[in-house]
């Protein structure tokens, strides 16, 4: 499969609202999901938008394809910002459960893969400002939407 040109990925695109104080608009297009806990993903920002603030809940792995990847890294006690990056095409990361980040596309948006993997189902939890958990996102939810196509 070609992924930068292939017609037939079906892109999910998630946009803001009054809950949150920043733009958010980005695509996710889900490449593939087992039940044995593995997941794939590609994931692409508008620019200069970010994805909602979250902690992933699975090991996840990323690659940038296209584009900046801009990371800022959070205390999930004090919330308070204690790295941030940018990260560029060929950078690769893997993150164990419980990182709290936000991410935002560079000035030309980004591309990137994602490949996560949990023992339990859990994926990641969208969080509010104040870090708390507003819904989770879990294998079964993905599993079930792919069966209901």
């Amino acid at each position: 499969m070609n992924l930068f040109e292939n017609a037939n990925l079906r892109w999910k695109r998630f946009t803001g609202n009054h809950h949150f104080n920043y733009p958010i608009d980005f695509e996710s297009a889900l490449l593939g999901a087992r039940d044995d806990g593995h997941v794939d993903l590609l994931y692409r920002w508008a620019p200069n938008a970010y994805c909602h603030f979250h902690r992933h809940t699975a090991i996840t792995t990323s690659l940038v394809l296209e584009g900046e990847l801009h990371v800022m890294d959070i205390d999930p006690k004090t919330g308070e910002e204690t790295q941030s990056k940018v990260r560029r095409p060929g950078d690769y990361a893997c993150k164990l459960p419980g990182d709290v980040h936000m991410e935002k596309g560079g000035p030309e948006g980004a591309l990137v893969l994602f490949n996560l993997f949990s023992k339990d189902g859990s994926l990641a939890e969208t969080l509010s400002d104040e870090g708390h958990v507003l819904s989770e996102s879990t294998i079964d939810q993905i599993l079930r939407g792919k069966k209901s196509r």
